[in-house]
């Protein structure tokens, strides 16, 4: 009896570790985002990697003991455009942080040559991988917000992206083996002057996987579906590497956001992309009366 007793608290023990690691990070989470509040930015974890860009950085504390108040990534490219992030080990100071949380930002490379007068809108998310969960913290504006980026104001991002006290202490998962990794994804927003009726639009090119792609919206239906649901679809850019009968099997999701509920509309497909095939998606991914209902969160005018 006495041993079961004891094999019994060596299990709760271990479960209760992971619990407390659990409660750390969820209680930094749910702390962050009271204080946050105001200012509309949402933290939540998640499985998946970034889709664009993972910067790994080994001998941190090389980064916070040297006198660098900053630390850059190298340029990566995504919807046409060239991109870094911005790194401070010990919080910027320009905004007021006073040392207590790391900082992290997203930079519009100077490599551009970007004009004045010309602006890149932008939606997107920050990571900071938990080691030990196997999750990556996401970090974003609320509600969709789309960040502008042009001549003048070339970086946006995070003060407050995790706390000193909980990102330097090992057991959060955050810094672990003097290591640790961010990411980001960025969704670039085309403006148009067309008529939202017309057939479809296209999305500029990005890459995932090592292969190129590009989104078809038709904001009012296609084919059988025109008038009734908005349609969309996955299409490979660049079908070359199939030539010679090879077939690409991927596994994607097509999403309407809910900008207000957080209740997504979404569907998953798992399907062969080849040269007689490079196109796949969903006649039916959001009937137009629910689209069109501003109270249910799909489609926001923000001025």
């Amino acid at each position: 009896m006495m041993k079961v007793r004891a094999t019994m608290e060596e299990v709760i023990n271990e479960l209760t570790a992971e619990e407390e690691v659990k409660a750390v990070v969820e209680k930094e989470i749910g702390e962050l985002a009271i204080k946050e509040e105001q200012t509309e930015i949402i933290r939540e974890l998640r499985d998946l990697p970034p889709a664009h860009y993972i910067f790994k950085i080994e001998n941190f504390s090389y980064l916070s003991n040297a006198k660098l108040e900053s630390y850059e990534s190298s340029d990566f490219e995504v919807g046409g455009h060239k991109w870094r992030l911005s790194l401070y080990p010990k919080g910027n100071k320009k905004g007021n942080d006073k040392n207590e949380h790391v900082s992290l930002y997203l930079v519009l490379a100077e490599s551009n040559a970007f004009a004045l007068h010309k602006e890149v809108n932008v939606y997107f998310k920050l990571f900071v991988y938990n080691q030990i969960q196997d999750k990556y913290l996401v970090v974003q504006d609320a509600k969709g917000k789309v960040r502008r980026f042009r001549g003048a104001k070339t970086e946006w991002g995070f003060d407050k992206l995790v706390s000193l006290s909980a990102f330097n202490d090992a057991s959060n998962g955050y810094l672990v083996d003097d290591c640790c990794i961010f990411g980001a994804e960025i969704f670039v927003i085309e403006r148009t002057t067309k008529d939202w009726n017309q057939v479809g639009y296209t999305s500029q090119v990005f890459v995932i996987g090592g292969y190129k792609w590009s989104l078809t919206l038709y904001p009012n239906g296609y084919s059988e579906e025109k008038g009734k649901c908005l349609s969309m679809f996955l299409h490979l850019e660049d079908s070359k590497p199939f030539y010679s009968g090879q077939k690409l099997y991927t596994g994607f999701i097509l999403r309407v956001r809910d900008q207000l509920f957080g209740v997504h509309r979404e569907q998953k497909a798992n399907n062969k992309f080849c040269t007689s095939a490079n196109n796949w998606g969903f006649t039916k991914l959001i009937p137009l009366s629910d689209l069109n209902d501003a109270s249910k969160g799909f489609y926001l005018i923000i001025l």
